[in-house]
């Protein structure tokens, strides 16, 4: 009898002890992309950091961490239903913070570039901190994307984060208070929207960094994707990547992308110095769209896995980037080297450098204002 209770008490026992163990599993497995939560649960500067998983109806799958505000993975069928992680990112937290990077980041508090450092506000000169050819880029070196943002998920679809930057973080005037809402909807879209208020006049332009590639495979180049561009023209920039201030049209030269287009096609014609200034394409498109969320500003095509980005969004402009300073240096999730090309980027935007240019249009914000801005990264297989 006693020898058949003390039995009893040993399987209970060990029922007990692996049932935390058993969830454990549960939680680590819980990603698509093979994301495990723990590897983002720590703390920088102070402040926890986790990944938020948003799913749908259809399947779809973002992970989002609140470290930068940064979209980590992006699950979408391709044309054979099977799942595609279609930008590229870390494995950790740990791989966000050890290498200077903007993969998937909210930038902030001015995304681009704006010339030397320096802008006006309020007839008052502001000198920021340079990050890249003595000029500041996505907000200096200590911009959101290094930032921890608080975030709270209010069902499976939504992460909310929000941010307060401090008067004279990275030498930008006025306490900011920073609001993203990222929402993943039922026809397989990230709705990404931005609100932001101020105690004190200054600039804003927040915009978001993800690196796609649609083909799921980063050891691929974007070179064979389908870019189409709803602009008729363009900002081009200096040898250091500084907008001139003027307005080119598109048509005629390789920044034509009204049709769609491969973007290896003509990305190499370096006798157009606008391509050997950029290394590539790394410009600001002036959208038709005129602010209208409803129209595509974008559309880019995977021919190997049939997926379809568009992207729409509020503003006036569009950066597009491919990837033309990625060296292999980077390694990034399942251990892939995110070398030269392999990833194109859309971020909407306010012109680069527009608080030196005074006729486009302005990113200012005062008291009692709110700045809005949204942008949407719809995915679909192309028929």
């Amino acid at each position: 009898m006693k020898v058949s209770r003390l039995i009893w008490l040993v399987a209970i026992i060990a029922i007990v002890a692996c049932t935390p163990k058993q969830k454990e599993i549960v939680e680590e497995s819980s990603t698509l992309s093979g994301l495990k939560k723990s590897d983002f649960q720590s703390v920088v500067d102070g402040d926890s950091t986790d990944l938020y998983v948003l799913k749908n109806a259809n399947g779809m799958e973002v992970a989002v961490t609140n470290y930068g505000g940064r979209i980590v993975s992006v699950m979408v069928p391709d044309k054979n239903g099977t799942l595609q992680d279609v930008v590229l990112g870390f494995d950790s937290v740990q791989g966000y913070t050890s290498v200077d990077n903007n993969l998937g980041a909210t930038i902030g508090r001015y995304g681009n570039r704006i010339e030397k450092g320096k802008i006006k506000v309020a007839g008052v000169e502001y000198q920021l901190p340079l990050n890249n050819n003595g000029n500041t880029l996505h907000g200096g070196p200590q911009g959101y994307d290094k930032k921890v943002f608080k975030a709270v998920q209010p069902d499976s679809q939504t992460v909310v984060l929000t941010y307060l930057s401090p008067d004279g973080e990275a030498g930008f005037p006025g306490n900011l208070n920073v609001k993203v809402t990222m929402n993943l909807t039922n026809d397989n879209a990230i709705d990404i929207q931005y609100e932001a208020d101020t105690d004190k006049e200054t600039v804003v332009n927040l915009t978001n960094h993800s690196y796609f590639n649609l083909s799921g495979d980063p050891h691929n180049t974007v070179l064979d994707h389908t870019l189409m561009i709803n602009a008729d023209g363009y900002t081009p920039i200096n040898d250091v990547s500084i907008t001139s201030g003027k307005i080119d049209k598109v048509e005629g030269t390789p920044m034509d992308f009204k049709v769609p287009t491969p973007i290896g096609q003509r990305i190499d014609d370096t006798t157009f110095v606008q391509l050997k200034n950029g290394k590539g394409y790394d410009h600001n498109w002036v959208l038709n769209t005129n602010g209208d969320i409803t129209q595509v500003a974008a559309t880019v095509v995977s021919p190997v896995t049939g997926i379809q980005l568009d992207v729409y969004t509020t503003e006036p402009g569009l950066q597009i980037y491919t990837g033309n300073f990625l060296n292999g240096t980077m390694t990034g999730k399942k251990g892939i080297p995110y070398n030269f090309r392999t990833a194109i980027c859309l971020e909407s935007q306010k012109y680069p450098d527009s608080p030196n240019k005074p006729d486009w249009p302005q990113p200012y914000l005062k008291p009692g204002e709110k700045y809005t801005s949204r942008c949407i990264y719809k995915f679909s297989v192309k028929q």
